[in-house]
């Protein structure tokens, strides 16, 4: 919460277990069947929308990019997906681990390699283009 301008309901990101700052980010968000989005995505059938999926791997990339001293207090914004792929479904009482590899930055535009995982295995995976604000 340092790091991130986010905030409930909208943090994404839980924990950030490791990771080196502008490189790359490992963290894991809990998901909870109080969250929101569950009253109105499939009540009979609550799984955590793609969307939001691929919202907390961003920000796991932005804490990763923000950690750097030059890009404090800046914003990161999305400037695209990229061959995103959904495998598995993610359901209330997941830990869905989150993973950030920075592939290259350059004049204010970045593009992140992510995967989110559950239980070791991939859920989702793709890329992610980012500009600094």
């Amino acid at each position: 919460m340092d790091i991130l301008p986010h905030r409930y309901p909208f943090l994404l990101v839980d924990k950030v277990l490791e990771g080196e700052a502008g490189v790359w980010a490992r963290g894991i968000k809990q998901v909870s069947l109080n969250e929101p989005h569950f009253m109105g995505h499939f009540p009979d059938y609550p799984l955590m929308p793609g969307v939001l999926i691929i919202e907390a791997l961003a920000q796991l990339g932005a804490l990763c990019v923000l950690s750097l001293e030059e890009h404090r207090g800046k914003l990161v914004l999305f400037g695209g997906v990229d061959k995103m792929r959904f495998k598995k479904e993610v359901l209330p009482g997941d830990s869905l681990e989150l993973y950030c590899k920075i592939l290259g930055f350059k004049m204010g535009i970045g593009k992140g390699e992510v995967r989110a995982m559950v239980d070791g295995e991939i859920v989702a995976q793709g890329q992610l283009t980012f500009s600094i604000k």
